[in-house]
């Protein structure tokens, strides 16, 4: 399923090549969010021009709307979106602790109240797994528990155990695709260690960093993905969850990550925020007004190509939708066009200077709040 294709010499930097039944995906690669089964403000046929490989839904949110029943009449999630790439479906479980604000957890899953209507509703890790085949996932996630940051030891400890239990009830259910285990541990150096064993010793199709951009400082998410990488085998991809800047995602790159997904790129386009590779740009400024030239010279987005920042500020301003979704091009097409770079530069042997090179141009900015 997954082909290491070359290794960078100075750093943990790979070029890989997944394989899905909806085709191949090469990394490393972002993942844009469809939550809902769409990416916000994009169709599919603008996602494959923007030369998306693969997009994300959540088991949570397409359980409890429109539910199984629905996107069952169309055979799952590809059908029903339209979207006829790779998918790969979160296993609900981050959404189950962070949006429910009345739960209860045990050894069998989760009850808990949907945040749409407060219905009372459960999901497992069989259950979590059932709902990700109906999907049709290509590669469906196993049912964790995400600990808070900060946490306890003796909590995350607790938690890690639980976590493995449902992974190894994760590991009997069938699926159309495959299955990649969640290493968990919070910040605790040796709990990563125990968790990414573990989860090797059960022989998953791939493995990934849970646990991190949960508020936690940059040097603990850096820490989390170093504690648990030398324990996962090179043979197989390695996913680091829910990140994350572009900074941020060139350096796990070099630290052997191959897959990401965050929905900054999208969430901070709506409050008219702008990727270039200077660092973030706020289009609502006084300073475009008059603008005449692209969000970024020499992008090729279709923003860029056609508008000026001075019209996109206008739109922004008025609140006009066409506003929020030229951002979002231009975000996404920054993401991905990113992790082309990169795997430009690892073919060519020359990772290391683009690091440098894109963080000495690159300036960090904090993004504004939205949702």
């Amino acid at each position: 399923m997954f082909e290491l294709l070359q290794v960078d010499q100075n750093s943990q930097a790979r070029r890989g090549r997944l394989t899905t039944a909806h085709g191949s995906v090469e990394t490393p690669i972002f993942m844009p969010v469809g939550t809902q089964g769409t990416v916000k403000a994009l169709s599919p046929a603008e996602l494959r021009e923007l030369h998306a490989q693969i997009i994300l839904g959540n088991t949570y949110h397409l359980f409890l709307r429109p539910g199984l029943d629905v996107i069952g009449e169309f055979g799952g999630l590809h059908e029903f979106s339209r979207w006829t790439g790779p998918i790969l479906t979160d296993s609900g479980g981050f959404q189950v602790f962070s949006l429910s604000k009345l739960r209860k957890i045990s050894d069998a899953g989760v009850h808990f109240q949907s945040h749409i209507d407060g219905a009372a509703c459960f999901i497992g890790p069989r259950e979590s797994m059932e709902i990700q085949n109906a999907l049709g996932s290509d590669i469906a996630m196993l049912f964790d528990e995400c600990p808070p940051y900060p946490c306890e030891r003796d909590y995350a400890a607790r938690s890690l155990e639980r976590t493995l239990l449902w992974a190894r009830q994760c590991k009997e259910v069938p699926t159309r695709g495959a299955k990649f285990g969640i290493v968990q541990g919070a910040t605790f150096a040796d709990l990563r260690r125990e968790s990414a064993e573990a989860l090797v010793q059960m022989d998953f199709d791939g493995y990934a960093v849970g646990g991190v951009s949960v508020g936690e400082p940059q040097e603990e998410m850096l820490a989390a993905v170093e504690n648990s990488v030398p324990f996962l085998p090179a043979v197989k991809a390695r996913y680091a969850m829910g990140l994350g800047t572009p900074p941020q995602m060139v350096e796990m790159v070099a630290r052997g990550i191959d897959m990401f997904d965050c929905v900054l790129p999208t969430r901070v386009a709506r409050n008219g925020t702008a990727y270039t590779g200077a660092g973030t740009v706020n289009l609502k400024n006084a300073c475009h007004t008059k603008a005449k030239g692209p969000i970024e010279e020499g992008c090729t987005c279709p923003a860029c190509r056609e508008f000026s920042r001075s019209y996109i500020r206008h739109l922004l301003k008025a609140e006009e939708i066409l506003g929020l979704r030229l951002v979002t091009l231009h975000n996404l097409h920054f993401y991905l066009n990113l992790m082309a770079r990169v795997r430009s530069a690892l073919e060519t042997g020359t990772f290391s200077e683009f690091r440098k090179a894109f963080h000495a141009k690159y300036s960090e900015a904090p993004a504004p709040e939205g949702d």
